[in-house]
């Protein structure tokens, strides 16, 4: 098991950037494949990004492919998102997760740990 705690989200206007930071305790970082997530109110919890333990590779989703980042520091067993020409349809409660695998997976059930979310609204 590991603790999961996000931090960085904030009001924004539309076209302006966030970077969310998830900062991990428990267990070894390393071993867990991380993703992004997020929950509008009234929608399902959609799948953003997920990368593997080492960092080497990663995959997004494709309405935020091209303008989200992930990425992680193993040495600060902390993983980001880097958000850049946000959206008003980018505003939602943001969890980080953790998954105790090799395999990058889009699913949010197949991630065991959850961090309690921080709050990105975009204004237009």
């Amino acid at each position: 098991q590991v603790q999961l705690v996000e931090s960085g989200g904030g009001l924004v206007q539309a076209g302006g950037s966030l970077r969310l930071s998830c900062a991990a305790s428990g267990r070894t970082f390393s071993t867990f494949v991380m993703g992004w997530f997020r929950q509008a109110p009234g929608k399902e919890r959609e799948f953003l990004a997920a990368i593997s333990r080492s960092g080497s590779s990663s995959t997004y989703a494709d309405s935020v492919k091209g303008r989200f980042s992930i990425s992680r520091d193993n040495a600060k067993s902390t993983t980001y998102l880097q958000m850049n020409s946000l959206k008003s349809e980018d505003t939602a409660v943001y969890f980080c997760a953790a998954r105790a695998s090799v395999i990058l997976t889009t699913i949010p059930s197949s991630y065991g740990d959850w961090g309690q979310g921080t709050q990105v609204t975009v204004s237009s």
